[in-house]
């Protein structure tokens, strides 16, 4: 077998048509690369260059020169790819995140993310919560960010901040109009279209008018379209609220179980790719540090 540096030490001295020049881009003596270029001629069993002089090849120095240049390209190229992985400057990364998420905070970071990672696939999955801890146990996502859940095996989490659910509705409503903190009482006889942060929710009443509703959506969009609609109310995370249609209105609760709390999953056990850790430690940083201007409990 012929070593990479042996060829690349030939090639430079091909392409320098001597010693001496080549030697000193290698950073070498010109006894020692003499001594390696000997090396290469005795297992191939013949003469690399036409004269001593090392300006012309043979014949089968050239063949041997066309077929190194084309093998050193391709491994400093895949060298090249190995580092840019290693250091997080490229690959890919598979994230799913809930729409609040994936439209208040996730633009802005990873704007600059990719900025400084030209070379970063990133593929983001935008769905509810409970969708989100799937792709993310069943290895279909590397990360996930979604509401933190008290019991979910297999999974790791860190939470990064905390907001209430909010009552949307349209400002025809009367409890658009309605004053103080509402209650669960205050929503009787309206037409609760649910959710999966609503259901999500460990307060009492939830299960009372969950049955009551004929309707679940997944999709915001479409849930607020309903509720634009005038087909009922629903709930929804404050930062899910920050840029909701001009016709609706958005009241707070009484209930102090109405709170999720957002984090990001992995899966438990599962060794990080250098990208991905990356992304997890920069994005629990720049997340909360957006939550906290917009007025949201950050969890440290």
């Amino acid at each position: 077998m012929l070593r990479l540096e042996a060829l690349r030490a030939f090639v430079e001295v091909a392409d320098h048509g001597n010693i001496k020049d080549a030697s000193e881009r290698l950073y070498r003596t010109p006894s020692a690369l003499s001594m390696t270029l000997k090396q290469i001629e005795e297992r191939l069993g013949c003469a690399l260059f036409e004269t001593d002089r090392k300006s012309s090849l043979s014949e089968m120095g050239q063949f041997l020169y066309d077929q190194s240049v084309v093998l050193l390209r391709d491994y400093d190229r895949a060298m090249e790819r190995i580092d840019a992985q290693s250091k997080a400057r490229s690959g890919r990364l598979r994230i799913a995140s809930v729409p609040s998420v994936a439209t208040m905070l996730l633009p802005p970071f990873l704007q600059g993310f990719i900025a400084l990672r030209p070379d970063l696939d990133i593929e983001l999955v935008d769905t509810d919560s409970t969708d989100v801890r799937h792709l993310v146990e069943t290895g279909q996502v590397d990360l996930g960010i979604a509401g933190l859940s008290a019991d979910v095996p297999g999974l790791s989490g860190i939470p990064i901040f905390r907001d209430p659910l909010m009552l949307v509705c349209r400002q025809d409503n009367p409890l658009a109009a309605k004053a103080g903190l509402l209650d669960w009482p205050d929503l009787e006889g309206q037409a609760m279209i649910m959710n999966e942060a609503a259901r999500g929710l460990y307060s009492a009443p939830v299960p009372h008018h969950g049955q009551k509703a004929h309707f679940s959506v997944r999709n915001v969009a479409s849930l607020l379209a309903m509720v634009q609609a005038g087909m009922g109310i629903t709930l929804l995370p404050s930062l899910a609220t920050v840029n909701l249609p001009a016709s609706l209105t958005v009241r707070a609760l009484a209930d102090p179980a109405c709170m999720r709390t957002v984090g990001v999953y992995w899966r438990e056990g599962k060794l990080l790719s250098p990208v991905t850790q990356l992304f997890k430690t920069e994005f629990i940083e720049a997340a909360r540090a957006h939550a906290k201007a917009l007025g949201i409990d950050v969890i440290v």
